[in-house]
């Protein structure tokens, strides 16, 4: 089972060193390198720097705010730096972000993000043994790249490409084009992967690996886990407003809730979201367990579907012994339930 965590998203670059150090000493094989207020590139590439055996991987590169070819760069720079070590995800965002954030066209998102990765590859080809770019899809045309602007051979493979989504037609695009897929922490409850992730990314007759980041509570003890539990309610609480995240509600028969929580979202009765989320639905949603038991909680939930799942690091540092201790155990008990 791999193991992955987030750096957290507002993390300032003079901070990623002293984050992805204590990631690795933790335990981790995964650091998860989002985009959202940092470019999620030069995150990547101090991440890179200050690590030896993590993989880094972008989760998720905007794929529609930039060109492919700006993309396949950097990617390509991290593959070499990192010798192997970096993935590249890539995701479509929400048209309001796309067009009001970023100022960028939207169309069909799931053959333009389709076509982004074909022509990504392609670029790697070309990177890789020369030759000329000629790519035409339905979104994005290549047929010009000089030996002057092409970085030429690396002594590894060109990247993994990961992808994310919610809905059927996007996990079905992972299943047709991606190395491997992480979920949405509103579609990581091992029912609704189950029922309505993996059918989707197998219908193809292929698997990519698959992350789950399901959003765990858990800590050395009770109160460590009570502790956390308001913040996960609000977080769930905001994103369940969005009627696209409401998947799992509907497949865990809540979906009343998700109704509810969009009608309040839509009036700017943010401050009372969390309060719709009751201490029985969010025992429901959320996994919670002490350090001791997550091991066994994790192997009974999530083996055999998926290849790696998401967790926090601890909140106190004072815990990290703990921690990486539940790390080794944690391999150990999916490796047998295996």
């Amino acid at each position: 089972m791999e193991l992955v965590t987030s750096l957290p998203a507002d993390t300032p670059l003079r901070q990623v060193a002293q984050h992805v150090e204590r990631i690795e000493k933790l335990g981790f094989d995964t650091v998860h390198i989002s985009e959202t207020v940092r470019d999620p590139f030069a995150v990547a590439a101090l991440a890179v720097e200050h690590s030896t055996t993590l993989t880094v991987r972008t989760s998720m590169v905007v794929a529609f705010a930039r060109s492919p070819m700006v993309t396949a760069l950097a990617a390509w720079d991290l593959a070499d730096f990192s010798g192997g070590r970096f993935q590249l995800g890539l995701a479509t965002q929400v048209r309001g972000n796309i067009v009001g954030r970023y100022s960028m066209p939207w169309t069909d998102p799931v053959a333009q993000l389709r076509d982004y990765v074909g022509a990504v590859r392609e670029i790697f080809r070309v990177f890789q043994t020369g030759g000329k770019l000629d790519y035409a899809g339905s979104h994005y045309t290549f047929n010009r790249l000089q030996p002057y602007f092409s970085p030429g051979q690396i002594g590894v493979p060109a990247p993994e490409i990961w992808t994310g989504g919610v809905n059927s037609r996007m996990c079905s695009l992972a299943g047709d084009v991606a190395d491997g897929f992480v979920a949405h922490p509103t579609s990581s409850h091992p029912k609704v992967l189950a029922e309505r992730i993996i059918p989707s990314l197998t219908g193809c007759g292929r698997k990519p690996r698959l992350i789950v980041v399901p959003k765990t509570i858990t800590g050395k003890d009770r109160a460590a886990i009570i502790a956390q539990r308001e913040a996960v309610r609000s977080e769930l609480a905001f994103l369940y407003s969005t009627p696209a995240y409401r998947v799992a509600l509907e497949v865990l028969g809540l979906s009343e809730i998700g109704e509810e929580l969009t009608v309040m979202a839509r009036a700017g009765d943010w401050a009372q979201l969390p309060a719709v989320l009751t201490d029985d639905v969010l025992d429901i949603l959320v996994t919670q367990c002490t350090y001791a038991e997550l091991p066994d909680v994790v192997s009974s939930k999530y083996v055999g579907l998926c290849d790696g799942i998401a967790l926090s690091v601890p909140t106190d540092p004072a815990d990290d012994g703990a921690f990486t201790a539940m790390c080794e155990e944690l391999r150990a008990a999916t490796a047998s339930a295996s």
